[in-house]
């Protein structure tokens, strides 16, 4: 379901050096058409010392999938990455309207184009960059060999995935986090990024954030 872009409302998100980005978010819409708490964790992660409370951005080349509002992609524009975000077709003007309405943050450059998981990729421009992050995109079991595939397309030998997503206390949910991991260690070395190197404010217990690094042809064999 698209977002309307007639029933938004805006939530600012506040820099450590006190500029602000400004969120356009649906009042009607699915899952993509909202910041969920995940995408602040991993967004405040950003200004961390683990990249230079966010200096190590500049330059930066990084790619968001499944980004709903695209906060945290335009997070790392701000702080001077080049960014391209990518979602669904339909959630495609919700980005575009907040890329539009921050223009005035982003030192970088952000960029927005519709990626399918499993079924297209996005340009040239997307293959290989440094970084790729997810943000609570573990909903749907048939979304998860399609995501899949597309990290595994896009990722080159150091590219690192930044993975958040909250954990939940359903069956359905543990067994998709589950299935989701087992794949992901298919092709992938894990790393949990412990709370005390989180921003001390935007953390909790049961929002993890992970790092995926690809492994190399011999470990997959």
């Amino acid at each position: 379901m698209a977002a309307p872009l007639d029933n938004l409302f805006v939530r600012e998100i506040e820099r450590n050096d006190g500029k602000t980005l400004k969120i356009n978010q649906s009042e009607i819409g699915d899952v993509g058409c909202v910041v969920w708490d995940a995408a602040l964790v991993l967004t405040k992660y950003l200004e961390t010392n683990d990249f230079q409370r966010g200096t190590a951005w500049k330059g930066k080349r990084v790619v968001e999938l499944g980004a709903g509002t695209g906060v945290v992609g335009l997070y790392a524009a701000s702080l001077g990455a080049t960014v391209t975000i990518t979602d669904l077709p339909e959630l495609i003007p919700l980005i575009q309207r907040n890329i539009d309405d921050n223009v005035k943050v982003v030192t970088g450059s952000a960029t927005t184009e519709p990626l399918t998981w499993g079924s297209d990729t996005c340009n040239q421009s997307c293959r290989n960059p440094d970084y790729i992050f997810l943000a609570d995109c573990i909903y749907y079991e048939e979304s998860l060999n399609p995501l899949m595939s597309t990290m595994c397309d896009l990722c080159g030998p150091r590219t690192v995935v930044l993975c958040c997503y909250e954990q939940r206390d359903t069956e359905i949910k543990k067994v998709l986090e589950a299935q989701f991991f087992n794949l992901v260690r298919e092709s992938f070395v894990i790393e949990e990024v412990p709370l005390e190197r989180q921003d001390p404010q935007f953390c909790s217990d049961d929002i993890h954030i992970l790092k995926f690094i690809r492994k190399s042809e011999s470990d997959v064999t």
